[in-house]
């Protein structure tokens, strides 16, 4: 496997892929056509360059896939809105006139911050209320930090578990599929083909499951470091360090994802296990979608020639000469 720089997500009904700064993201639409739209976004990091430094980017590179991922939600949701011809309701109306065009910012900023908070109170601040239940029970500090990370794991898995309920959901996680297998398919030197993306592995290194699995592990290893005995401030605590965790554990995950030694694939492996629950087989209508949203933004032969002399792109090189002869005389005509 060889790193290639590229990395999305699922949205709905389709998928964003990203390449440096610039983005795609591609919706198989209710009339079966497949939308691309390319974008570019320039990362927190490229901007100040002391958010680029090591274990200081973890948290703005969260930040980064927190705004694009939310920009490429809301365009692939616009697809399958209802009621499009219905009149605005008076809350609706009243943010128009006051907030205008910055109207769709502010919703999406808003969405963003509720969803942090929300984050940090399931996964983070109720683990350590239920395992505070059992300190009369386990007196060390470092038992109650283990304890504390156990049920934060089996707090997200029961999480995913009940969402993946849902259908729109499960096809979410059909399409995060699609995407890895995309991933995969291209790292492993082969032809972006739908046939080569099917038989490619689900599961890829660098998966935000991954990275949050990570920080579950780090998290534990902080806590049982860092001790409060004010229960105030232990809480407190779980919220200033989150941006520590993240940040090293942004750096572990793009030190597995990058590497191919026997040591970072075990450290990757749990996260592997994990990535079973937020990705599925995806069809071949959803592959088909990874691989409009790749070439969007990825030139894959390129990559291939550079890095695999050895594949066989003869067969990809004839049809690219045949269309440009094909543009070649439209422009003629």
């Amino acid at each position: 496997m060889k790193y290639s720089g590229i990395g999305g997500q699922a949205v709905i009904e389709g998928i964003m892929m990203m390449n440096r700064n610039d983005y795609a993201v591609a919706v198989r639409k209710p009339d079966q056509e497949i939308e691309v739209k390319r974008d570019r976004y320039i990362s927190i990091t490229q901007k100040v360059k002391l958010f680029s430094l090591p274990f200081v980017r973890g948290v703005f590179r969260f930040a980064d896939s927190m705004i694009v991922g939310m920009k490429t939600l809301t365009y692939s949701a616009s697809f399958f809105e209802d009621d499009e011809d219905s009149e605005p309701g008076k809350i609706e109306q009243f943010l128009n006139r006051v907030l205008g065009e910055k109207l769709e910012s502010a919703l999406m900023a808003l969405v963003m911050v509720l969803s942090f908070v929300m984050a940090i109170g399931i996964f983070m601040l109720l683990p350590l209320f239920i395992a505070g239940l059992f300190s009369s029970v386990i007196e060390s500090e470092r038992l109650m930090a283990v304890l504390e990370g156990i049920i934060r794991i089996l707090i997200f898995i029961a999480y995913i578990k009940l969402v993946s309920r849902m259908e729109d959901i499960r096809r979410t996680f059909m399409y995060h599929g699609a995407e890895h297998k995309c991933i995969n398919c291209v790292e492993h030197g082969l032809p972006l083909t739908v046939e080569n993306v099917r038989n490619s592995s689900k599961e890829h290194k660098r998966c935000g499951t991954s990275f949050i699995l990570i920080v579950m592990v780090i998290s534990i290893l902080f806590f049982m470091v860092v001790r409060v005995d004010n229960v105030w401030m232990r809480f407190a605590s779980r919220i200033v360090l989150v941006p520590v965790i993240a940040g090293v554990s942004y750096e572990i995950l793009q030190l597995a994802g990058r590497s191919n030694s026997r040591f970072m694939d075990l450290v990757s492996r749990p996260g592997m296990w994990m990535q079973g629950l937020t990705t599925k087989e995806p069809d071949d209508s959803m592959i088909e979608v990874a691989i409009a949203a790749t070439e969007a933004v990825f030139d894959w032969k390129a990559y291939l020639r550079e890095n695999f002399p050895d594949t066989d792109l003869s067969a990809f090189e004839d049809s690219e000469d045949s269309q440009e002869k094909e543009e070649a005389l439209r422009r003629d005509a």
